[in-house]
């Protein structure tokens, strides 16, 4: 089945390079383009199959990702990030996980997890309010994830959680004008005193010991992998998709290509031409072997029943924010390499250029603080909690 979800995405990567310009004259990704890429089942990958999701391995959901995002980064960044979400609701309470998919098992959700929200302790939940940015692909999803500080009636912080939200207990504010990743749709969300049940919230420092009520009833070895080690994931494969089609692109464009400041040269015939894909080429193979085959690890302890180690984790975190810039460097690269063609509105390269620079401001690729985590470790200093 995931190979027909494989198959299903390829076979629409053309459209989604067709309508790249329609997604960012809009702001967001066309309701078709999102339609067809449910139909795939593509967004059901990493939701349980008690609510007729796949399972599927995170290493296949991040390989369609990558493809996706290879035809239009926008299309790719929202596929990646409304589709991860399903791993993390089959973590809450089944109260809550029945609530979403109980009724609509194609029911999306978006996100915003900086906890700028306020949540205070009341009767059976919360009381939840504040305003929210960057939920990317808001427009797409009935339900939102949102990360918020927990009060006591002192007024004390308690705890951080993700409060789930369905749609009529909240508003989209239109905020998203920007220069890349411009299909994204990435807008506000604001709660304004809304009552959430304890059922639908989830603790993250239960997520970080990779715990949720969920795995009661869903038992697969996928929902027992690290909150931090997916969804950071979540956000450098579109990244490396963009360098992958930015690659393809400029292969390409330098075969049709004739360099008049040089004779007639035929760009593909510049020695130095074919020095900068071979290093474009390794540097975008690496972040993508690294992220996965950490992953892979990842996966393997799992399955042996056995704890993941904070040392691997913190790998997890750094060939993750190593791998994004990786990409990016593969990126400029080629794009600097293109000639002036590549400027034309329209043009793969100059989008991919945009959006994964736009995509490297995203908190999970805050090189600085990944690194140091890992390297402090490796010193044998004692590491506060984090994103791992």
């Amino acid at each position: 089945m995931t190979q027909e979800v494989l198959d299903g995405v390829r076979d629409l990567l053309p459209m989604f390079r067709d309508r790249a310009d329609e997604a960012e004259n809009l702001r967001q990704v066309p309701e078709s383009s999102v339609k067809a890429l449910e139909e795939t089942g593509f967004f059901r990958m990493l939701q349980p199959q008690r609510y007729g999701g796949l399972e599927a391995d995170p290493v296949d959901f991040f390989t369609a990702v990558r493809e996706i995002a290879s035809a239009d980064g926008s299309t790719g960044w929202i596929s990646s990030v409304l589709g991860v979400h399903p791993w993390q609701v089959a973590l809450f309470d089944d109260e809550a996980q029945q609530a979403v998919w109980g009724t609509d098992p194609t029911t999306r959700l978006s996100s915003s997890y900086a906890p700028t929200g306020k949540a205070v302790v009341a009767d059976g939940g919360y009381r939840l309010s504040g305003k929210w940015s960057f939920s990317s692909g808001s427009a797409h999803a009935t339900w939102v994830l949102l990360g918020g500080l927990v009060f006591n009636g002192e007024g004390s912080v308690v705890d951080f959680k993700t409060f789930l939200v369905p749609r009529a207990q909240y508003e989209i504010v239109d905020v998203w004008n920007v220069v890349g990743l411009r299909g994204t749709g990435s807008n506000d969300i604001v709660v304004s005193d809304t009552f959430v049940p304890d059922a639908f919230t989830l603790s993250m420092s239960d997520t970080g010991r990779c715990f949720g009520p969920g795995q009661a009833v869903n038992d697969s070895e996928l929902y027992r992998l690290p909150f931090h080690s997916l969804f950071t994931s979540t956000i450098t494969s579109p990244i490396i998709g963009m360098a992958t089609g930015a690659y393809r692109e400029h292969v390409e464009m330098q075969q049709k290509r004739v360099r008049a400041a040089y004779l007639g040269e035929k760009a593909s015939s510049d020695p130095f031409a074919a020095v900068r894909i071979a290093r474009a080429g390794s540097e975008i193979d690496a972040a993508w072997a690294l992220l996965m085959n950490n992953l892979r690890e990842e996966q393997a302890l799992v399955a042996k029943g056995e704890q993941i180690p904070l040392s691997l984790r913190l790998r997890v975190r750094r060939d993750q924010v190593i791998g994004t810039q990786r990409a990016i460097d593969a990126i400029d690269e080629l794009f600097e390499a293109s000639g002036g063609r590549a400027l034309a509105e329209g043009t793969y390269l100059q989008r991919a250029w945009r959006d994964a620079h736009a995509g490297r401001v995203h908190a999970a690729n805050d090189p600085e603080r990944a690194l140091k985590m890992y390297g402090d470790l490796e010193f044998g200093h004692k590491i506060e909690p984090g994103m791992y």
